[in-house]
């Protein structure tokens, strides 16, 4: 039995037949974290995973059903931190999922350089605004803006965590495309695969999932565009298998 706290709710994970716990006034995963999930490559068998800026634990409950591999996600927010651990354990995966509370850019110090087979990280999109523009709640700032950790910040801390060879995939806003490729590059990390999610036939595309190899030979794939919603206005079909496991 899941202990819930405040205006928290458990909600379904459906295609991997999972639980999470959620809350409206602090954290709620987009279907960015979902896309992310679905898009890294990651060892069937086995391996290290870790993710950074994880929330309320949302990719590695996605990550476990798709890997047997170990799995730890990092983040700096209590709240969340808290929020993740209770599902984990709600969900028995305690021996494969771990959280760690923590600042990501501490985490090659603590956890060790080039350890981890696959790194994700879904990190603030926005660059920090001013006081008056900022979300008064505070877990969601943290969340959408680069006020605890900047893009640079959680390019350089992948980097150092991943091994030789390994993978880093992000998901991130396409207007930071040239940012994050020239970040990338910064740090040894060579983008291998791009695409580009578009909120519907006609509109401009408003996410970006990138997936680079540390030390990898230039070769950049862009793969077909993902569209969420039809003319109907209803999920796709990729997406409603993404979303559900439907055919």
């Amino acid at each position: 039995m899941v202990m819930l706290k405040g205006d928290e709710r458990l909600d379904y994970l459906l295609a991997e037949n999972l639980r999470i716990i959620q809350s409206p006034s602090v954290f709620a995963f987009s279907l960015d974290a979902v896309l992310l999930a679905r898009f890294v490559y990651v060892p069937i068998q086995k391996g290290n995973i870790i993710d950074l800026c994880s929330g309320n634990g949302v990719i590695p409950l996605f990550l476990s059903a798709r890997t047997k591999g170990n799995i730890i996600g990092v983040e700096i927010q209590e709240r969340l931190y808290d929020m993740a651990v209770r599902s984990i354990e709600y969900n028995n995966l305690r021996e494969r999922l771990q959280m760690i509370h923590g600042d990501i850019k501490e985490m090659p110090k603590q956890l060790g350089y080039g350890k981890y087979d696959v790194v994700t990280c879904n990190p603030p999109y926005f660059l920090t605004p001013s006081k008056e523009e900022i979300n008064p709640n505070e877990h969601l700032a943290i969340a959408r803006h680069e006020i605890l950790c900047t893009l640079e910040d959680a390019v350089k801390a992948s980097s150092q965590l991943v091994r030789q060879g390994g993978k880093v995939a992000f998901v991130h806003r396409p207007g930071r495309l040239m940012d994050i490729i020239t970040v990338m590059r910064q740090y040894r990390l060579e983008p291998k695969r791009i695409q580009f999610v578009y909120p519907k036939q006609g509109k401009e595309a408003n996410t970006l999932l990138i997936e680079a190899i540390k030390d990898g030979s230039p070769d950049l794939k862009i793969l077909p565009p993902l569209f969420v919603y039809n003319e109907l206005g209803e999920y796709t079909a990729e997406v409603r298998k993404i979303l559900y496991g439907e055919e």
